[in-house]
């Protein structure tokens, strides 16, 4: 191809270049995966029927090429008849893949092998679908990373927990309308202790918010006193996890097992008489300063209806605004106030829950935990379990190699546009496979510093 000329030369083109891939940065995924040996882990959690003397793609191979392929940002199975061919996705593949007689990687698995293992071998025809996973094993394997990525026990943890919704592409199974969101949608619940992603569930949305809450607390915390028996936990939750419907259920199992909690409470006009001490504080402060003020108070409350089995610790806010009407929060907990003072209780202990808003964005906007688009539910339901580890992944080069760095706290689409997307050459020969990286790459050092942090010493 000619194009202008530069100056007194000519410009040619063609594609003649070899093997040139813009995913180098997939060899950082392969290495932090090989670490926490995240691929065998998942594999050990499906029931493969395949005849194993007939297998070209090992189940190994085909999850890390669809894991690692949403968090190079490549959600849709179809992208994957043209990334098999990818000389550094290639290298995802087990080190028993057959090469070509020039030693060059094989291809890796195409769209339909991919879909056989994502549909559910009971919604389809068995004859096809000969891969099964246990969902449950796959959702237990979120908190074995995570007490794994701890070398001592820590002395209290914290665990958030929230539903969200996911937008449904059409009349898929299980999904519903649902009048909150106003959409067609499934209704997932995330547990995330920090940065970590502890469970990723979905759930269809003819239900209340905190349905089946009690259930996998219950399930995550069996988990992590079996290895930490003497961890303090926290359980942290808007006022959806403290309505009388499910929530109740909750904060007594939490409270029967030595676990902490603070929720959200909706407030009634019940509430805001008991707190009309503390409201008229914070307006008398206001009107002294004619600057916002805001007052901090408890006290011990007893649902009317008698729902509650005992009273209950109630934290109040209230805050108010020069010409505007006052805003009143409330929180119950099992905290007391020895441990806490109503202050530091509501914003040193709930109001970093907010965090895991940004947690969930991670996994729905950059890693496309949003894409529902299978009719089967079991099928959505693996795809989310997927894209949560994608998410682990990611998370993991952020937490152990970024530290210290300008992308401590980027979000993944940051981080894979400025530290996956790189592109190069990649060079076979008998003994070895070199990919060359080009000498303008702005964050050579950065790749430097990652790569140290994950390659075997």
């Amino acid at each position: 191809m000619r194009f202008s000329d530069f100056g007194s030369r000519t410009i040619f083109a063609a594609f003649d270049g070899g093997e040139i891939t813009s995913d180098a940065g997939v060899l950082l995924l392969r290495e932090r995966a090989k670490q926490i040996g995240l691929f065998d882990r998942m594999a050990a959690c499906f029931k493969d029927h395949r005849n194993q003397s007939r297998v070209k793609h090992k189940l190994t191979t085909l999850l890390a090429q669809r894991v690692c392929g949403i968090a190079m940002g490549y959600e849709d199975i179809n992208d994957h008849d043209t990334l098999r061919n990818d000389p550094a996705i290639k290298l995802l593949a087990s080190s028993s893949c057959p090469a070509s007689r020039d030693k060059i990687p094989a291809a890796l698995a195409g769209k339909s092998t991919l879909n056989r293992l994502e549909q559910s071998r009971e919604a389809g025809n068995p004859r096809y679908h000969q891969m099964t996973p246990n969902l449950k094993k796959l959702s237990n394997l979120f908190t074995d990373i995570f007490l794994d990525s701890h070398d001592t026990p820590p002395k209290e943890i914290t665990l958030d927990i929230d539903a969200t919704d996911i937008k449904a592409h059409g009349h898929q199974e299980n999904s519903f309308f649902h009048g909150y969101y106003e959409e067609r949608c499934f209704l997932p619940l995330y547990i995330f202790c920090g940065h970590h992603l502890l469970l990723a569930q979905l759930r269809p949305s003819n239900i209340d918010g905190p349905h089946g809450a009690r259930n996998v607390i219950r399930r995550i915390i069996k988990m992590i006193r079996g290895r930490w028996p003497r961890v303090k936990i926290l359980v942290r939750g808007d006022s959806g996890f403290a309505i009388i419907i499910s929530g109740e259920n909750l904060m007594r199992w939490c409270e029967n097992n030595r676990v902490d909690y603070v929720f959200g409470l909706a407030r009634n006009s019940n509430l805001l008489q008991k707190a009309q001490k503390i409201r008229s504080k914070a307006a008398r402060d206001m009107l002294r300063s004619h600057k916002t003020a805001r007052a901090y108070g408890d006290f011990h409350h007893m649902t009317k209806s008698k729902s509650w089995a005992w009273p209950r610790r109630v934290i109040v806010k209230a805050e108010h605004k020069p010409h505007r009407s006052q805003n009143c929060r409330f929180l119950v907990t099992s905290l007391n106030r020895q441990t806490a003072s109503p202050q530091e209780l509501y914003e040193d202990i709930y109001c970093p829950r907010g965090d895991m808003e940004n947690r969930i964005k991670d996994c729905q906007l950059d890693l496309f935990g949003d894409r529902m688009s299978a009719h089967d539910y079991r099928a959505n339901q693996l795809r989310l379990i997927l894209a949560g580890f994608a998410y682990v992944l990611i998370d993991g080069i952020r937490r152990e190699a970024l530290q210290g760095t300008k992308l401590a706290k980027a979000v993944p689409g940051t981080i894979r546009l400025k530290l996956l997307k790189v592109g190069a050459r990649v060079i076979n020969s008998v003994r070895r496979i070199k990919i060359s990286m080009p000498d303008a790459y702005p964050y050579k050092d950065l790749f430097f510093k990652t790569h140290a942090a994950l390659a075997p010493s």
